[in-house]
């Protein structure tokens, strides 16, 4: 089974870009969406072998999360029972064996103003896919915003304290991967370096590979021993992220 993730900044504009081609190719089973930026009715046709289920911002134009999927999931849900819910930041397909949770993750902004919202979504995202893992396995993917570990970002010095790299964010995922998830990219890359998911649009920024490692595929701990690849599309192009690939078997 393959599964992919992006946040694709804006999915109409994307779409120009060549994001339909992408998703044809890509032989997804299940594509999640991150950034979608709209409103379902303002989207026009996407490939009829997928089922949408879109949870988009009450705010136009802003956030928005989508899941893909080939088969009919046994149950969708829609937030997780957090004020953030009606910024549209996730989306739960119910699958036979798993749930697939797509998450964009708030940022915490710059001067960090919006920290302790952050620490309050991670807390209560934390709660509720733990509750959904006392069911049956959870993959969660999506623009989590947080480079875990200086491995992730290409200057942890220069960067420590910024929103995505302070120690309150890290310290948050940590406790997620504690409560029973592991990272599928470092399960089987445990030392890879310079791989990264999301690069600024400054000139020059993506050209030399400096980057973050914000967007993740977790996996039930004791569903790991599935994962057969976990990769980032790292050249492909239309967004400041790079799609995140898992395959199971």
């Amino acid at each position: 089974m393959k599964l992919y993730s992006w946040n694709v900044n804006g999915l109409r504009a994307v779409r120009k870009k060549g994001f339909d081609a992408y998703l044809a190719q890509s032989g997804a089973d299940v594509f999640c969406i991150q950034e979608t930026k709209l409103q379902v009715d303002q989207l026009d046709m996407l490939d009829a072998s997928y089922h949408p289920y879109f949870h988009d911002a009450e705010k136009k134009g802003y956030s928005g999360t989508a899941i893909l999927s080939r088969s009919v999931p046994l149950s969708v849900s829609y937030g997780i029972g957090h004020p953030l819910d009606n910024e549209g930041r996730t989306v739960t397909c119910e699958y036979p064996d798993f749930y697939v949770v797509c998450c964009y993750t708030p940022n915490s902004q710059r001067e960090l103003t919006r920290l302790s919202l952050r620490m309050e979504w991670d807390a209560a995202f934390r709660g509720y896919v733990s509750q959904l893992d006392q069911q049956k396995p959870v993959l969660i993917c999506g623009d989590l915003n947080v480079a875990h570990q200086p491995i992730d970002i290409r200057n942890p010095k220069s960067n420590e304290g910024n929103a995505g790299y302070t120690n309150e964010e890290r310290e948050s995922f940590s406790r997620l991967l504690d409560a029973g998830f592991v990272d599928s990219f470092r399960y089987l890359h445990p030392d890879a370096v310079d791989q990264y998911s999301w690069w600024s649009f400054r000139p020059g920024v993506r050209q030399h590979n400096i980057g973050w490692r914000i967007d993740y595929w977790l996996v039930s701990d004791r569903y790991k021993e599935h994962i057969k690849e976990s990769s980032i599309a790292m050249d492909v192009m239309g967004s400041d992220h790079a799609p995140v690939i898992l395959v199971l078997d």
